[in-house]
């Protein structure tokens, strides 16, 4: 059987070779195979159509996790520099400041608030190691902002300009008025003490540190007039101010080295 298969295989070859019409009846078997042959080889045309789209989305999915990742870094770093110039900013203004009041200075960051409603106080970050004192003047770059009231290793607390406890001498500086502000409790509203009147002060006036009391170098803004009511069954007018520094947007300070003589020490040298 199998010298009789080999027998027929040679015969066809030569008839191939030798038989024009074998070509034509090959092209027509081909014809009929086609079919057969695209059938066969959908399977594995469709395998080959899922791995691209699989691929395709796997690397679609990397491509999106990338590119939203480099977003966020680059918003980050768009955040960071808006927040770097608008520091840099502060800071230049916090110079200008410290040479207008020729006086020593130290710049100092502010690292917490006091959570107590009734308490304007909040934390920064030096100490009595580092030279701060009890009663320091606080400033930002546009006015008094408090003074330190009680001091740690390597912070201290600073009492605010609009606490109650706090207490101010001042002077307008349009005439040289004299006035004490006291802080109300209300972050934004400054009231003056006993202002006659026949007082001339008017809204929109500035009031800058007199230098009396011996707390605050002379001449810092401390507030601006807003508000000046002249009730004629009181005896005094009530002035209303709005603090100068931004107390609820600052956040890197300056503690000024002002100590002034005390009283006695002057005394004695005029006695002499």
């Amino acid at each position: 059987m199998f010298v009789l298969l080999i027998l027929l295989a040679s015969l066809l070859m030569v008839v191939d070779l030798n038989w024009p019409k074998m070509k034509e009846g090959r092209a027509w078997l081909a014809l009929l195979v086609t079919p057969l042959q695209w059938v066969v080889d959908i399977p594995a045309r469709v395998a080959d159509g899922l791995s691209d789209v699989v691929v395709d989305r796997a690397r679609l999915v990397r491509e999106n996790e990338t590119l939203r990742s480099e977003a966020m870094v680059l918003e980050r770093k768009v955040q960071q520099m808006a927040a770097l110039t608008a520091e840099n900013i502060r800071l230049r203004d916090l110079l200008g400041g410290s040479e207008r009041l020729e006086l020593d200075t130290r710049l100092v960051e502010l690292i917490g608030v006091n959570p107590d409603p009734f308490q304007h106080e909040v934390i920064l970050n030096r100490g009595s190691e580092d030279g701060v004192f009890t009663g320091q003047p606080v400033l930002d770059a546009g006015g008094v902002m408090g003074q330190v009231v009680s001091l740690a290793h390597y912070t201290n607390r600073a009492m605010l300009v609009t606490d109650a406890r706090s207490a101010i001498p001042v002077e307008v500086n349009r005439n040289g008025f004299r006035a004490i502000v006291l802080g109300k409790g209300v972050l934004d509203e400054l009231e003056l003490d006993h202002v006659p009147d026949t007082a001339d002060i008017r809204e929109g006036d500035l009031l800058v540190t007199s230098g009396l009391g011996g707390r605050f170098p002379r001449g810092y803004p401390v507030a601006r007039v807003k508000k000046v009511i002249r009730d004629p069954g009181r005896p005094f007018t009530l002035v209303k101010a709005e603090p100068a520094a931004r107390l609820d947007r600052s956040r890197h300070l300056l503690l000024v080295d002002y100590r002034p003589e005390p009283v006695e020490t002057v005394q004695e040298v005029v006695d002499e």
